[in-house]
């Protein structure tokens, strides 16, 4: 892993050169909260006019795999971080020389890969679903027996929103998982009949400084977050696990810049790991409206090795996606939206709004979490 907190470096003060590996919505938050501050935003990404892209200083396109040009981007940047995990580590390296990646191209290596993750959280203790692994062309049937039904099928790589996975909830569904899957490599993990998801947003800084924002409670619809609830309505011991355990993988895994931590709260009350993402995370867009500092000068503080904001939750709040979805009827009905004063909107510059896809988010804020979440809900129907 990174040396970067071992011997604290020289702050990046404003004025630098900060580059972004990805395009997306996360970059382009990513770049406001950046340049708010004073610094240069370089963006790489294969696609042209990238929502990043469109609000920063510079957009390059290439493939991620095109070494010369990521490491001509790298030279033009006083320090790269990331907003895409599904970034191939490989390339990484060959620009660790000419400039500085935080976090580590090997924190991205180990999380974007779900064996390797799951082996990470294994070997460093840290309390995660059953699962076993098949290698590519190897006995998919064995592993589900070895794991048992339920479970869940999932690609071992590059994957999220609940894509590359099938849920096995009965001997029925094993024929069509076997034929899904054949061939590949996977993991298979035990089903966990929780009670909620909850997730933390995790900074840590060169100087190993360590912050963690307040947990958020997560809804999905069809694998994707649909709402966050701030403060997440969990028992008091749930929170303060979560947050332990958020600080304690920041630290194992050496991280510098931010991380999101999901959690399964089960029935019992025990909080299990699901997944780790070496960036902001969806389920941290709240920080936006209702935190001293967002999640987005978070990373930038952290990669840059300045003092971490404060993560006060200054109101309860609820945060939900905008998919292409509500464009099924045309255009939005954004003045139903915008005619609340406790809603918050942003649009991420995207065209073709498919169904599913990430347009935007809005925020509700209110003196409650429960006033916020029925509010915020009204107002979806309406969009």
């Amino acid at each position: 892993m990174s040396a970067d907190v071992t011997v604290t470096p020289k702050p990046i003060l404003p004025g630098a050169t900060i580059g972004v590996l990805g395009g997306g919505q996360l970059g382009r938050m990513l770049s406001q909260a950046a340049t708010k501050l004073g610094y240069r935003m370089h963006v790489y990404e294969p696609q042209a006019n990238s929502p990043a892209g469109t609000v920063s200083h510079q957009e390059v396109n290439a493939p991620y795999e095109d070494i010369a040009a990521l490491t001509a981007f790298a030279r033009e940047c006083d320090v790269v971080t990331y907003e895409f995990e599904n970034v191939p580590a490989a390339p990484l390296k060959a620009i660790e020389a000419v400039s500085v990646l935080r976090p580590h191209w090997s924190v991205l290596e180990t999380t974007q890969n779900r064996s390797r993750e799951k082996n990470w959280l294994k070997r460093n203790g840290f309390a995660h679903a059953r699962f076993a692994e098949v290698a590519a062309n190897g006995d998919l049937l064995a592993g589900i027996r070895e794991v048992g039904v339920p479970c869940v099928v999932k690609t071992a790589d590059f994957g999220y929103d609940g894509k590359g996975q099938l849920k096995v909830m009965s001997e029925a569904d094993v024929p069509a998982a076997l034929k899904r899957f054949a061939g590949q490599p996977v993991v298979i993990e035990q089903f966990i009949d929780f009670s909620c998801e909850v997730s933390a947003v995790v900074a840590r800084s060169t100087t190993g400084e360590v912050k963690v924002f307040p947990i958020s409670e997560n809804i999905h619809t069809n694998h994707i977050l649909d709402f966050s609830i701030v403060p997440a309505r969990v028992a008091a011991e749930v929170l303060a696990r979560a947050e332990s355990l958020a600080l304690a993988v920041a630290a194992k895994i050496d991280l510098v810049g931010v991380l999101g931590v999901e959690f399964f709260v089960t029935r019992s009350g025990e909080v299990l790991i699901n997944e780790l993402a070496p960036r902001t995370h969806n389920s941290g867009h709240y920080t936006l409206d209702a935190c001293v500092t967002s999640q987005f000068e978070q990373q930038v503080r952290a990669i840059c090795g300045l003092p971490l904001g404060d993560t006060k939750l200054i109101s309860p709040v609820v945060m939900v996606n905008i998919l292409g979805d509500a464009w099924a009827n045309g255009e939005p009905n954004w003045a139903a939206l915008l005619a609340d004063s406790s809603a918050k909107l942003h649009l991420y510059g995207k065209g073709d709004p498919r169904p599913g896809r990430k347009m935007g988010h809005f925020s509700v804020v209110s003196g409650d979490a429960k006033t916020a979440y029925h509010r915020a809900v009204e107002l979806k129907s309406r969009l």
